[in-house]
């Protein structure tokens, strides 16, 4: 298999995620960035950090598995505000059925 795509490099990431756990990850990370010249470890750095996920797409096969998908690679701040404006744009009784299902109970 050759990585030679963005999109092949980032899915590699929910593929790490799923065969390695955070130390593992975090050992291979650092191996990486010490390989690269101190500027470019810099920008890699740093890139990671702030880059988030980007807006959802569309859906592959459904919007729950995209995203899912999506907010296994969004950052937090992106996360609530995605949540946050998708809830605030749902009809009344869809917020209630949702805050029943968060909270634990069965939703109506």
């Amino acid at each position: 298999m050759q990585l030679d795509d963005t999109d092949s490099w980032i899915g590699l990431g929910a593929i790490l995620r799923a065969r390695l756990n955070t130390r593992e990850r975090l050992a291979l990370a650092y191996v990486a960035l010490r390989a690269l010249p101190t500027h470019h470890a810099r920008s890699a750095v740093e890139a990671a950090i702030s880059a988030g996920a980007g807006q959802p797409i569309a859906p592959l096969f459904n919007y729950m598995d995209e995203a899912a998908f999506w907010a296994d690679m969004a950052a937090p701040d992106e996360r609530e505000a995605y949540c946050l404006a998708s809830f605030k744009a749902m009809p009344y009784e869809r917020q209630a059925a949702f805050l029943d299902f968060v909270q634990g109970r069965l939703a109506a």
